[in-house]
C-alpha cells in the first residue's frame, strides 16, 4: 500500500483552536451558484498548485507526465506539484488561518483519515464542492458510505474521491485449492492446517485491519458502526465476537499463537519462505510486484470473504484560502474522469484502483477498464466493488490496540 493511504497522525493539537477571528471557512467568493461552464472559463489560463505526498515516483510521474500535459492541452491550466507531507500542509494552512491570510498558495491537497477530520473541524477547507463536479455526478455513486464518510468523519462534500485500496488475503494456490469464503470456513481451515496461518500484531496497520474485519462481522449493524462516531458500547458489543474468534484460533496459529509477526513485512517473509500458506495486505494489487521480484511464488492469488473487505478511499480537497478555486475544481473534475482514472489504474504509473461506478460508464470507457490486465493475482473490479467496506472511526484502531493484549495474549 502506498505510504499515503494510511492515515497520518497530525502532531499539532488543531482542535484546541478553530478560527480566532470568528470568520467562516470561505476566503473570498463562493462558486456554489456558478455554472460549470463559467467555472471552467475562470480556470482557463491559470495555475493550479497541488500539494501532496511525494514519496512514490510512480505517483509523481503520473501527475507530472500524464495529468499535467492534458490539463494544459484540454483546459489551458498549468499544474504545479509540490511534494509535502499532509501533516505539514495542514500545519501551513492552520498558521495561515490564525494569521487571517485569505490568499494562500495551495489550491488542491491529497487527504484522508485523521488529517481530513482535523482539517474539516478547523475549517481549513473550502466547500462543499463535490456535487458540483460533472464527472462525480455522471460516473460515481451519489449515495455511498465510502464517499460520505472518511474514517468515520462525514465528508459532506468537502472532498472528492480520487482512488481506493482494499484489504485482501493472499494465498498459495498450490497449497490451497479453494480458499475460505467466510470467517467460519477460515476458522475450520486454520484448525485443519495448524501452524499455517497467523496475523500481524494489531499495532501493525494490516494486522489491525484483519481484526477490524472481525469487529465488523460481530456488529449487529455494520452501517451504524461505520456511520456513527466511535462508541465504547458499540466496540464492546462487536468486540465480543472478535475476541472469541481470536481465542478459538490461537492454539492453531503459527508457533502455537505464542508469537505474532511484528509487521506485515515479517508475515510476508514467513509466507515467502513457505512457513505459512497465507498473508494479507491493504492493497489488492500488491502481490504483483512481489511476484515479479521473486519474493512471492508465482502461484500466489488473492481472495476476500463474503462478509466484505475494508478499504480506504483517498480524496482531493481544496483549502479554504485557495486563490484559484475554479482552477482547483476543474483540475479535480478532470482527475475524476474515466480517462484519468483508467490511466491511474494502469501499472505503468501507479496501479491505484478507481472509485468510479463502472456500470455508469459509456461502453467504450467501460471496455477500457474491463480490458486492463492488472495481473493474475488481482481480483476483478466487480468482486472488489461488491465486497468494499468503508473504514469506521479511526478510534476503533486505537481501541483494538489497547485491548488486544488483555483479551488475547495475557493469561494464555
Amino acid at each position: 500500500m502506498k505510504k499515503f493511504i494510511g492515515f497520518f497522525l497530525l502532531t499539532l493539537l488543531l482542535t484546541a483552536c478553530s478560527n480566532a477571528d470568528g470568520e467562516s471557512n470561505s476566503n473570498t467568493q463562493s462558486l456554489h451558484d456558478t455554472s460549470w461552464e463559467e467555472i471552467e472559463a475562470q480556470a482557463s489560463e491559470t495555475t493550479v498548485r497541488i500539494h501532496m505526498w511525494g514519496g512514490d515516483e510512480g505517483i509523481n510521474e503520473y501527475i507530472d507526465e500524464w495529468v499535467a500535459p492534458r490539463l494544459q492541452d484540454q483546459y489551458n491550466i498549468n499544474l504545479e506539484r509540490t511534494p509535502m507531507d499532509t501533516g505539514n500542509i495542514l500545519q501551513k494552512l492552520y498558521s495561515e488561518k490564525q494569521a487571517s491570510k485569505q490568499d494562500g498558495t495551495i489550491d488542491v491537497i491529497w487527504v484522508n483519515g485523521e488529517n481530513f477530520k482535523n482539517a474539516k473541524e478547523n475549517e481549513l477547507l473550502y466547500g462543499p464542492f463535490r456535487n458540483q463536479l460533472p464527472n462525480f455526478k455522471d460516473y460515481y455513486e451519489q449515495e455511498n458510505l465510502a464517499f460520505d464518510y472518511d474514517f468515520g468523519t462525514p465528508t459532506e462534500g468537502y472532498e472528492a474521491p480520487w482512488g481506493k485500496v482494499q484489504f485482501v488475503f493472499l494465498y498459495d494456490q498450490e497449497k490451497i485449492e479453494q480458499p475460505p469464503e467466510t470467517f467460519e470456513e477460515l476458522k475450520t481451515w486454520i484448525s485443519k492446517n495448524p501452524g499455517e496461518f497467523t496475523y500481524p500484531n494489531p499495532d501493525d496497520f494490516s494486522g489491525n485491519a484483519f481484526l477490524r474485519h472481525l469487529l465488523y462481522k460481530g456488529a449487529e449493524d455494520t452501517d451504524t458502526l461505520i456511520e456513527e462516531p466511535f462508541s465504547k458500547e458499540l466496540a464492546s458489543e462487536a468486540g465480543s465476537y472478535m475476541w472469541s474468534y481470536l481465542n478459538e484460533i490461537q492454539s492453531d496459529l503459527w508457533r502455537d499463537g505464542k508469537h505474532y509477526p511484528a509487521s506485515l513485512a515479517e508475515l510476508d517473509r514467513l509466507y515467502s519462505k513457505g512457513e505459512v500458506s497465507m498473508t494479507m495486505g491493504y492493497n489488492e494489487a500488491r502481490a504483483e510486484h512481489m511476484i515479479e521480484d521473486g519474493v512471492f511464488p508465482e502461484s500466489t492469488r488473492s481472495f476476500v470473504l463474503e462478509s466484505g473487505s475494508i478499504g480506504n478511499t483517498h480524496f482531493l480537497a481544496i483549502p479554504y484560502n485557495s486563490p484559484n478555486k475554479a482552477g482547483a475544481m476543474t483540475a479535480i473534475n478532470f482527475l475524476l474522469s474515466p480517462e484519468a482514472q483508467v490511466a491511474k489504474l494502469k501499472p505503468t504509473y501507479w496501479g491505484d484502483n478507481t472509485p468510479i461506478t463502472l456500470d455508469k460508464l459509456p461502453e467504450e470507457d467501460r471496455e477500457a477498464f474491463d480490458s486492463l490486465d492488472r495481473g493474475e493475482s488481482v481480483l476483478s473490479n466487480e468482486v472488489l466493488n461488491k465486497s468494499f467496506l468503508p473504514e469506521a472511526d479511526a478510534q476503533y484502531v486505537e481501541w483494538i490496540k489497547e485491548n488486544w493484549k488483555d483479551e488475547v495474549i495475557r493469561d494464555k
